[in-house]
């Protein structure tokens, strides 16, 4: 049985690898383990160890924090032995779940500092006006 922590932490793994453009295989890679392995974290089949997390946020260039991010303790229920989710919170990560939302976002990184910075400015003018 699938823990819900776990869950979450290869959701975060997965959306994280999405945004940087990176591949199952080379993350893999980038920390010595074949990409079936990445799979198996992904889905949460398989725990994922604090210092292969530590490798994985390294090659992924994030905090390990971020991994945890989103995870209120008050989701988990612990009872009569078996770990359920108490109920599933709208985490920001979730958004990146979306094909578009990535697409975007990884465009938007694309764009060099300076006119990011511009292009950001704008957003937020046409935010305001709507």
């Amino acid at each position: 049985m699938k823990h819900p922590v776990d869950v979450h932490v290869g959701k975060r793994v997965r959306h994280r690898r999405w945004m940087v453009g990176m591949t199952q295989q080379q993350l893999g890679e980038a920390v010595g383990i074949k990409f079936q392995q990445i799979q198996k974290y992904e889905t949460g089949m398989n725990r994922v160890s604090a210092s292969r997390l530590w490798d994985i946020s390294k090659a992924l260039d994030v905090d390990v924090r971020f991994f945890f991010d989103g995870i209120d303790e008050g989701m988990i229920e612990a009872g009569d032995g078996a770990v359920t989710v108490k109920s599933t919170p709208k985490i920001q990560g979730d958004l990146l779940a979306d094909k578009e939302a990535l697409d975007l976002v990884r465009s938007y990184y694309a764009i060099p500092e300076n006119q990011r910075r511009r292009l950001f400015d704008l957003a937020r003018a046409l935010t305001d006006v709507a």
